[in-house]
């Protein structure tokens, strides 16, 4: 693996230590903060977009179309927007992942498909060139990608094989003169199929191991106009009309050896750490997205008037605003962290990614849809913005894993490591006079276990009962974990139920670490805890709220009603009936 990757082995990661009982604390502390040349050249990049945005994006008439107009793609190349986070030395902006990551969320709050058509060049798309390619491949894609002379488009999914990459079918068999290729197969739900001028392909190319034939997933560079490749229908979606979205088919389609992206066999890596960084601008994106239609319901909320006084007077829809805003916060410096991460280098930050996208994904569609009822029966009418909100957000769930696998990535990637550590212990029991340092590490870091929690060190004082509450959840967490693992052993790949549990702690942890040192910041930067109250009320009440859900997640692992909705869900299967027949029917 090249030194850009995450690389999990070598490399620490903030959630995977906290499955230990572990908060590292230097990969969160202190809160990063751009240079004032970034500072400059972010808002110099916002400016110019939220301008260009206003006099040409009509996302209303985009989304009743479902296309954009020539204007608005022409826009985005000129723009420089195309090239934002690719170098520089090959014709891009060369932006850091937390600004390319701001930007992703701008766009997201001007039209949710044109998001898409960014992402899906460049957060997926050409993704692969920057990271994996050679030094060919990258002079002669890349250009062009930066320019938008081609736009870049990924292609991973097909009808057998989504989250689960290796059941593909599409194959690549290499020629009898070893010079390309022979491209076969169809990918579906391709953004950008329709624009595209190049896409990064993965397929199963045979190889031979140890005198047998197998299949190894490799990724590939292709050339859209390449003969053999065709486009499918556009895809008629629920929301983010305007993206274009086709399956698109390879027939018999040379590719040149050349454009081979890394190692054959090293195409599972590969995707898994484009779409890692893909998560990230969807992260922003949801952020942003969430302030952007809460804002509107909340001058709505102003204006609006029952019994005598505007609506936003009163109390249960106050708490809607409350706790979107606490949760905005928290989400706010999530990604932020995680961005940091990636711009740091040698860390890995394949589950923070994962987290903040489910968090976030599920945070801009709980808005978008409490923005529609705080709208009442204008947010029920296409005049308004709120429905389109709705349905533009509902992909974010599906987009880049759906949000059920990156909960099971996140639980079985933490248990990962502890259990590595019961396994080496149970070996060196049946010979404990060569073993003494495994048994003797393992028992001390029980015994830190049961003296208490881990402190953190690095959270200012105001905020030292929510620190407090963060660092009994590790505690809690990393001790369920190992009741988990002697109880269930392997099986607990099955154990669905308790791996939810598991990756809802831990998604709660991380975020709430985040709150904690963009709050902590915020108090440093404004000179102390009364002078930072809008931070200070935010964190105080993410914090509170998610170490309540971890407290109830980590008790049902032991009390809890699995068996009877296995039975229920089983018995509605098998019978095709959702439940017991209604009294009057029977």
């Amino acid at each position: 693996m090249t030194s850009h990757l995450a690389d999990p082995e070598h490399n620490p990661s903030f959630t995977r230590s906290v499955f230990l009982g572990e908060i590292r604390e230097e990969l969160v502390f202190p809160f990063p903060e751009l240079s004032q040349e970034e500072r400059e050249s972010l808002n110099a990049v916002l400016d110019s977009f939220r301008t260009w945005a206003a006099a040409t994006v009509d996302s209303a008439h985009m989304d009743r179309e479902g296309r954009f107009p020539d204007e608005v793609r022409k826009g985005m190349a000129e723009l420089g927007m195309m090239g934002l986070n690719i170098p520089e030395e090959y014709g891009g902006f060369g932006a850091s992942a937390v600004l390319f990551s701001r930007v992703f969320g701008e766009v997201g709050t001007v039209d949710g498909a044109l998001a898409v058509y960014f992402g899906a060049h460049q957060s997926i798309g050409c993704k692969g060139i920057t990271l994996f390619g050679t030094e060919e491949q990258k002079r002669r894609w890349l250009p062009q990608c930066a320019s938008g002379e081609r736009v870049a488009a990924f292609c991973l999914t097909e009808s057998g094989s989504g989250s689960d990459a290796q059941a593909m079918r599409a194959t690549a068999v290499p020629s009898a003169d070893g010079t390309h290729y022979v491209l076969d197969g169809e990918k579906i739900w391709i953004s950008n199929a329709g624009y595209a001028g190049v896409f990064t392909v993965f397929a199963k190319v045979p190889v031979e191991v140890e005198g047998k034939q197998k299949q190894r997933v490799t990724a590939f560079i292709v050339d859209a106009n390449a003969p053999g490749v065709s486009l499918g229908k556009v895809e008629e979606k629920m929301g983010i009309k305007a993206s274009d979205t086709r399956t698109v088919s390879f027939k018999d389609v040379r590719v040149p050896v050349v454009d081979r992206l890394g190692e054959v066999g090293g195409g599972f890596k590969i995707a898994l750490e484009i779409l890692n960084s893909g998560r990230l601008g969807l992260s922003a994106a949801s952020a942003r997205g969430t302030r952007k239609i809460l804002d509107l319901a909340l001058a709505y909320a102003k204006e609006r008037k029952q019994f005598g006084r505007p609506i936003g007077s009163f109390e249960i829809l106050q708490k809607k605003f409350a706790l979107a805003a606490a949760e905005c916060y928290a989400l706010d410096a999530a990604w932020i962290l995680c961005a940091s991460m990636v711009d740091r280098g040698g860390i890995d930050f394949s589950l923070e990614t994962a987290a903040c996208k489910v968090y976030g994904s599920e945070l801009a569609l709980r808005a978008a849809l409490e923005a529609q009822q705080v709208a009442g029966g204008l947010g029920y009418s296409k005049e308004y913005p709120y429905e389109q909100a709705v349905r533009d957000s509902r992909i974010m769930l599906i987009f880049e894993g759906t949000n059920e696998v990156l909960r099971a990535l996140v639980a079985l990637s933490g248990l990962q490591q502890p259990g590595e550590n019961l396994k080496e212990l149970g070996r060196a029991f049946k010979d404990p006079l060569r073993s003494l340092g495994a048994i003797g590490s393992y028992l001390g870091g029980k015994v830190k276990r049961q003296l208490g929690p881990c402190t953190l060190t690095h959270v200012h004082p105001a905020l030292k009962e929510e620190a407090e509450l963060v660092c009994k959840a590790v505690h809690d967490l990393s001790g369920a974990v190992e009741k988990l693992l002697m109880t269930h052993g392997k099986d607990v790949i099955e154990r669905q139920f308790h791996q939810e549990r598991l990756a809802n702690s831990a998604i709660d942890i991380y975020l709430s670490t985040a709150a904690l040192s963009r709050a902590t910041w915020a108090i440093g930067k404004a000179g102390g805890p009364e002078k930072a109250t809008a931070d200070v009320d935010n964190a105080r009440i993410f914090i509170t709220m998610a170490m309540r859900r971890t407290r109830r997640a980590l008790r049902a692992l032991e009390r809890n009603q699995d068996g009877r909705l296995k039975a229920i869900a089983e018995r509605a299967l098998e019978s095709g009936s959702l439940t017991v027949e209604t009294p009057t029917d029977a």
